[in-house]
Formats: C-alpha cells, structure tokens, sequence
C-alpha cells in the first residue's frame, strides 16, 4: 500500500497521525486539504510529503475553473506558494512543486486541460520514481549492516515516510530481505514519537526484531558497545554535507562520533539542495508548543507553562561517515562526492 496516491480524482493518504493504533486512508479534493494534510503531519517524511505535494499542484489544476493558460497559471502559482509554505525545511517538497511549475511554464503545452493531464502524468512520475529510488538506496546502503549488528535509527524514514520502500528503514528492509540476522533501536523521536509509533509499527509489519528507546537512552548502548551503526534519514542537505533532519539528530551525531560508531544518513538526490553553502542556511521549522506540552491532544503539563518546539536541528558534515543515495554513497569531502550523485540525476 502506498502512503500516498491519486485515487478517485482525489489525493488519497495513509493518516499517519492514527498509526499505530489503526490504519486509515483519508481522501482530499481540494490542494488547500493536501496542504494543510502536510502541516499537521497527517502525512510526513520528507520524500512522502514531496510526492503529497506533487499530487496537491495537480489537483490545483483539476481544481481551477480556468479557461485559459494565463489564468491556469495563475492559479497554479497561489497553489504552488500555498503548498509549499506548509512546511519550509523539506526540501523534497519545494523540489517536487518547481518540478510541475517547470512544466506548467514551460511553454510547450497551451491547452488548460492538455496542462492539467500532463501535470497529473508528472505527479504519478514523482511518486513512481520515489519507489524505485528507494530501492536502489537500499541494495546501495545494505552493506553497511552486518550479521549481529545493532543498528541505532532516528525518527521513521520507511515506507510510511516515503511513497513506498523506506530510505534509512529502506536499507534496513534490503538487509533484513537478503537474510541477514541484526537487531533495530528506535529512538521515540519526541514530541510527535515517529519512531515508537510508526518505525515500531513498520518493524511489527516487516517482522524484523527491534526495541523502542527513550531519546535519552541512546548514548548508554552506545558506551557499552551495543550500537555498532547508526542510520537515519534527511530533510534537506546542503552541498557541503550538513543536514537537516528530525530534531535530536543532532545530539545523536556528535554521540557517535565520540564513541567511533559509523553514522549514515539516506536520502535521495532530491533532498540535496546545492543552492545552500552550509546547513547555516536552511530554514528550521518551529512548531507550535502544544506539541510538547500536551502530545496528542494529552496534556503533560498545564498549558501557561513555557516551551520550545523546533522540528529540526542541522548536523554538520564531520559527523558523517556518509551519505547514502539511489547514486551511490556520498563520502567525504561532500562538496565533491555530493555534486557527483546529484549530476548523475540530472
């Protein structure tokens, strides 16, 4: 089943609010529902929400009562912005939108309806080509796990982050189908637990062995020796390396570093923004501190009380040991190895 699709004249998604205690599929007909669909994270994961994107641009177009190119264009344009203000730090997102803007201005097609068709085309192109690239990145990172290793994972980056597949989870899957024997710790990733709710629930499904660990709990296994690889996704990475993933990545990194275990980030070519120098530049989505004080609707705390709630950090590139694409892995020096696989795409 694919986290998102086009169904019905509809963009159609898995609610991922609601795992792991049942599996819906909700429908939007208007891109405003897709939008707002992806900032309040009924669908999420970098590579999901790029495709969501995609599917929303394409509905715009079904959407506007345009007669002519000019004004489909138009319309187009506040759809675009809309969609892609839902959520600033994913680059997949902005990336899956300007490629149907592309297209759309391009010229070549001066139709509205003819527009319209080839804009759903290229959207099923996107969420297509999301599926085969996580299986490359998967065959491409699965031999950095080993029979009895302990892999150490962040956030939730399988299918449920993708439109099918997984990227880090991805080459989790790819090394568990090829046989071999390891175990999984899930970070909880609060506020919004992605990894005790849903990489829980994708192990559960995939039957492959795991534990949940507290946010705190990490750096412990580590000193003892337990983890022996840590791999998790990203949000946007700039072209010297640094990369924006879920928030306490970072910390994650830097404990990795210290205790000699190999940290690897998955993604594909499309999370690479080359217009960034350094992850100085990427934009930090805050979320709303509701989120910390009373998770799921729960409250923990009373609500007057102060929080902060950033849904990203950044981690700079000397903590990678490397970067894991559908092109190959990216090693050091980035600014190099990066511009190869991303050019390999193009």
């Amino acid at each position: 089943m694919r986290t998102v699709d086009w169904h019905d004249c509809k963009v159609r998604m898995i609610d991922q609010k609601r795992i792991p205690w049942e599996l819906v599929l909700v429908e939007f007909d208007n891109y405003q529902a897709v939008a707002n669909a992806i900032f309040d994270m009924t669908v999420r994961g970098a590579p999901a929400i790029g495709a969501a994107a995609g599917f929303g641009l394409a509905l715009a177009a079904q959407q506007s009562r345009a007669e002519t190119l000019e004004q489909l264009l138009s319309d187009l344009e506040v759809a675009a912005k809309t969609l892609k203000d839902a959520r600033p730090t994913a680059v997949n997102l902005a990336w899956a939108v300007d490629r149907l803007m592309a297209v759309a201005c391009s010229g070549t097609y001066r139709h509205p309806d003819k527009l319209r068709d080839v804009l759903l085309v290229e959207a099923q192109r996107i969420a297509d080509e999301d599926v085969e690239i996580n299986k490359r990145m998967g065959a491409n990172g699965a031999d950095l796990i080993h029979d009895g290793d302990t892999v150490l994972h962040h956030c939730n980056t399988g299918a449920l982050a993708t439109v099918d597949y997984g990227t880090a989870i991805g080459v989790i899957r790819t090394a568990f189908e090829q046989g071999k024997k390891f175990h999984v710790l899930l970070d909880e990733t609060r506020p919004r637990l992605q990894g005790a709710r849903l990489s829980a629930w994708e192990m559960e499904q995939m039957g492959i062995p795991y534990d949940i660990l507290p946010d705190t709990a990490a750096g412990y296994y580590m000193r003892r020796g337990e983890i022996k690889v840590v791999l998790l996704g990203a949000d946007r990475i700039a072209a010297n390396g640094d990369f924006a993933n879920k928030i306490g990545t970072y910390q994650v990194a830097i404990m990795a570093k210290e205790h000699g275990i190999p940290f690897y980030s998955v993604a594909p070519t499309s999370t690479v923004d080359l217009s960034l120098k350094s992850g100085d530049e990427i934009p930090i989505e805050e979320r709303d501190k509701s989120e910390v004080l009373a998770p799921f609707g729960h409250p923990i705390t009373p609500p007057h009380f102060k929080a902060r709630n950033p849904a990203f950090d950044v981690t700079p590139n000397k903590y990678l040991s490397g970067i894991v694409t559908e092109n190959g892995i990216a090693r050091p020096p980035f600014t190099e190895s990066l511009r190869k696989l991303v050019e390999m795409s193009n």
